[in-house]
C-alpha cells in the first residue's frame, strides 16, 4: 500500500481559514481518491500559516482490475453499427456474445479493464482538487489566471518516495519544501511524510496545529505562574495565535502602571483584538500589569522582542487613555442630538429617531415587565446609543454599550440605566447570557422590536441564508428574553406600538399584515 504527501507552500493563510481549508482539502483528496478507484485507508491533514498539508495512507499502488460488460446494438442491426460500437471500446481483447433482453436479441461485449498505476491516475485528479478548492475568498497574482487565498510558492506531491507532476498554473510539483520563513528557508528534499516532518521540525517549523496549541497554552500557564498569575487565554485567541505562528515562543511582557486606570475592557480588548496579546490576571480575578505575546522567532536575548511589542501596546494605550479622558469632559446625555446625523438606514432615519422610538417603547414595555421603574427604562432608552458617537467607541466598535455603561456611572446615572446601557445588547447569540435585570429587558427588547418591525415593514425580510440585518438574531434574542424571563407579553399589541411610533415614516404600510407576518417569523 502505498502513500501520498501534497504540500502546498503560499504567503500567509489567514489564520482564520486555515482549519476550515484544512478539512476542506481532506475532504476533497478523500472523494477523489474514491472516485478515481485508488481509496486510502486513511487521509490526515495539517495547516500552518504558510503551509496545507495532507497524507493519505494505504492508497493501492494500482486501480483494480474490473470485468465489463457493454450492450452493443440489437443482432440484425447494420454492420456498420456494430463495428462502431467495438471500434469504440479502445481494447482488441474482448468476448462477443449475443443475449436476449426479452425484448429481442442484442450484442453483448465483455472485457477485462487493466487498473491503472496510481502514479499516472493522480495528477490531474489532484490539479482538479486545487482548481476547485473552495476558498471563501481568493486571489489571482501577476499574469497568471489560478486562484489562490494567497500566492503559491510552491506544491510537494510524492507518491512512496517519487513525485506526482501535479501541475497547478505556473507550478509543477517536486520533491521539495522550505522550512521556517526567516530561519530556514533554504530547500528540503523530502521523501516521506515522518522524514518530511521530522525535517519541518528541524527547519523550525510544528506542523500539527494540535502541538503549537498545547506549546503555547502550557509555557503561558508556566510563564503566568511564575509571576503568581494566571492566563486569560480563551479558545477563539488560542486558536488565532495557532493559525499566526509556525515556530510559537511565548514571552512576558508589562503594561505601563498609568494605563491600569483605563477600565479593564479597554486592556483586554487592546489587547485581544488589536495586538492578539493574552491578558493575566491575579488569584482574585483583577487584571494584572502583564501580558503575554507569542512571537514566530526565537531569540538568545528576547529583550529586543518584549520591549518592541511592549512600545506597540503602549501607543494603542495612549490612544485609548486620551479617549477615556476626553469622553468623559462631556456628559452622556449630551451626545444624544449627535444621533441625528447618524444614519440607522436610508428608510428608516437616523439613530436620533430610533433613540426617540425606543423612549416611547420602552415606556409602554415597562408596563409589561414587572418590577420595571417606567423613568429608569425611558432614561436608559435615550442613553442606550449615545456612545456610539464617542471617541473611545470609534477606536473600539466592540465596546459599544460598556463603554456607555462605565460613562453613565461617571455621569452618575442610577445603577439600573448604566447596566442597561451595556445589557441590552445582550443576549447576541446562543452562548451568551440573557439579561435579568427588569430595565436591561425591557430596553432590549424595545430595541430588537424596534428594528425587526421597522425592516419588515419596508420589504427587507431574511431570505434562505442572506440575513444582512441579523433580524434572525434580534427574533431569537427577544424570544430569550420573554421566555428566560417568564414574561407575558402581547407581541401582537407590542408590533403595532412599535410601527405606530415610525408615524408618517412609514405611512401607507399595511400594519395589520405587517404585524402578522413579524408573528408568523417569530412562530
Amino acid at each position: 500500500m502505498a502513500e501520498l504527501l501534497l504540500e502546498l507552500l503560499s504567503e500567509e493563510i489567514p489564520a482564520r481559514l486555515q482549519r476550515r481549508a484544512a478539512e476542506d482539502l481532506g475532504r476533497l483528496l478523500g472523494a477523489a481518491l474514491g472516485e478515481a478507484e485508488l481509496p486510502s485507508e486513511q487521509v490526515s491533514t495539517f495547516a500552518t500559516p504558510r503551509r496545507l498539508v495532507a497524507v493519505a495512507r494505504g492508497l493501492p499502488a494500482k486501480q483494480a482490475d474490473v470485468e465489463v460488460e457493454k450492450r452493443g446494438p440489437r443482432v440484425g442491426a447494420p454492420p456498420a453499427a456494430l463495428d462502431g460500437f467495438l471500434g469504440a471500446l479502445g481494447v482488441s481483447d474482448y468476448k462477443l456474445e449475443e443475449r436476449d433482453d426479452g425484448k429481442g436479441r442484442m450484442h453483448v461485449v465483455r472485457y477485462q479493464r487493466v487498473g491503472r498505476a496510481a502514479a499516472d491516475v493522480l495528477a490531474p485528479v489532484l490539479a482538479e482538487i486545487l482548481a476547485r478548492f473552495p476558498w471563501p475568498k481568493s486571489m489571482r497574482w501577476g499574469s497568471h489566471t489560478i486562484r489562490w487565498i494567497r500566492p503559491l510558492h510552491g506544491i510537494l506531491c510524492l507518491l512512496d518516495g517519487a513525485v506526482v507532476p501535479v501541475r497547478f498554473g505556473p507550478l509543477t510539483a517536486g520533491a521539495s519544501t522550505r522550512g521556517h520563513r526567516f530561519l530556514a528557508p533554504a530547500p528540503i528534499t523530502v521523501r516521506d511524510f515522518e522524514g518530511y516532518r521530522q525535517q519541518l521540525t528541524g527547519a523550525f517549523v510544528q506542523l500539527d496545529p494540535a502541538d503549537r496549541e498545547r506549546g503555547i497554552a502550557a509555557e503561558a500557564a508556566r510563564l503566568a505562574g511564575a509571576q503568581n498569575l494566571r492566563p486569560r487565554l480563551d479558545p477563539g485567541l488560542l486558536a488565532e495565535l495557532v493559525g499566526l505562528v509556525e515556530w510559537p515562543i511565548v514571552r512576558l511582557g508589562r503594561i505601563d502602571e498609568r494605563f491600569m486606570a483605563l477600565p479593564e475592557e479597554v486592556l483586554v480588548t487592546s489587547m485581544r483584538r488589536h495586538q492578539k496579546y493574552v491578558a493575566l490576571e491575579t488569584s482574585e480575578g483583577r487584571l494584572a500589569p502583564r501580558f503575554l505575546m507569542v512571537a514566530n522567532v526565537p531569540a538568545l536575548d528576547g529583550s529586543a522582542i518584549v520591549a518592541g511589542n511592549e512600545r506597540v501596546l503602549r501607543a494603542r494605550l495612549w490612544d485609548a487613555k486620551f479617549f477615556w479622558d476626553q469622553d468623559r469632559r462631556r456628559p452622556l446625555a449630551s451626545r444624544v442630538p449627535q444621533l441625528d446625523g447618524v444614519v440607522f438606514h436610508a428608510r428608516l432615519g437616523s439613530l436620533g429617531a430610533k433613540v426617540a422610538r425606543l423612549q416611547s417603547l420602552a415606556t409602554w414595555l415597562a408596563r409589561r415587565v414587572p418590577g420595571t421603574p417606567v423613568e429608569h427604562a425611558a432614561r436608559a432608552a435615550l442613553l442606550c446609543k449615545a456612545d456610539l458617537v464617542t471617541g473611545m467607541v470609534g477606536e473600539f466598535p466592540e465596546l459599544q454599550g460598556i463603554i456607555g455603561r462605565y460613562y453613565a456611572q461617571h455621569d452618575l446615572e442610577h445603577a439600573d440605566v448604566a447596566e442597561a446601557i451595556a445589557g441590552h445588547y445582550a443576549p447576541q447569540g446562543p452562548n451568551d447570557a440573557c439579561p435579568r435585570a427588569p430595565v436591561s429587558v425591557t430596553v432590549g427588547l424595545a430595541d430588537r422590536l424596534d428594528t425587526l418591525a421597522g425592516f419588515f415593514a419596508i420589504g427587507e425580510r431574511p431570505t434562505g441564508s442572506k440575513d444582512p440585518y441579523a433580524l434572525r438574531r434580534a427574533a431569537l434574542g427577544a424570544i430569550r428574553l420573554i421566555l428566560e424571563n417568564r414574561l407575558r407579553l402581547p407581541l401582537r399589541a407590542g408590533f403595532r406600538q412599535t410601527l405606530a411610533g415610525y408615524g408618517e415614516q412609514l405611512a401607507g404600510i399595511d400594519a395589520a399584515a405587517v404585524t402578522e407576518e413579524l408573528l408568523e417569523f417569530f412562530a
